[in-house]
């Protein structure tokens, strides 16, 4: 038997059924969203190799409720391309750090909201207020977001040369151009961006 805090097992056999291993049910990807928001945590196996697939399993539940007709599409169109473009880029071992940073900040954020809206009305807050202040608080909590993203790539834009430097590399073609975004600089800004993006669920 799995220890209290281990992770749900989730088996997905050859007829993609996913098999819930906790609870002996065969579930559905539905299921497993819903999973997700109760904050259940789960790791999604195959069934025959054993090899870990969460990641492939949870890419396909934002797949199919981005093009469920009946719901609302979350990710932007410009966001989509931004992240397709930064796919085989220099920036791509940054991306996925900024965006788990960010998205904890932002539910920081979330939960502190929730909190103080609480405290001041009640726990039915929400429905008392509708959903304009709220809206807006966390339009600002995305504004601020976006803001740190653009300095974090204007920081890893590559400087561009200076007018008499173009002589110089022409005459030095056969050298490699040293490089701005050295191992040592790059992990520096990834942390100083990461100290930035923290600091946004402390505000």
């Amino acid at each position: 038997m799995p220890a209290k805090d281990d992770p749900i097992v989730i088996k997905k056999y050859a007829n993609r059924r996913l098999y819930n291993t906790g609870t002996s049910t065969y579930v559905t990807l539905e299921d497993l969203a819903e999973m997700v928001k109760r904050d259940e945590n789960f790791v999604v196996q195959d069934a025959k190799s054993g090899e870990d697939i969460t990641h492939a399993v949870l890419t396909q539940i934002i797949f199919e409720l981005e093009n469920d007709r009946n719901g609302q599409n979350m990710l932007p169109i410009s966001f989509l391309r931004q992240l397709i473009a930064f796919y085989g880029d220099q920036m791509q071992m940054v991306v996925p750090s900024f965006l788990e940073q960010s998205m904890m900040a932002f539910s920081k954020e979330q939960e502190r909201m929730r909190e103080q809206m609480d405290k001041a009305f009640g726990g039915s807050s929400m429905d008392m207020m509708g959903m304009s202040a709220p809206m807006k608080m966390v339009e600002e909590q995305t504004r601020r977001n976006i803001e740190m993203f653009q300095n974090a790539m204007r920081m890893f834009a590559p400087t561009p040369p200076a007018p008499n430097q173009g002589a110089a590399r022409e005459d030095n073609a056969g050298e490699e151009a040293p490089r701005s975004d050295d191992l040592k600089e790059l992990r520096e800004q990834i942390a100083d961006m990461q100290r930035k993006i923290n600091s946004l669920g402390g505000s």
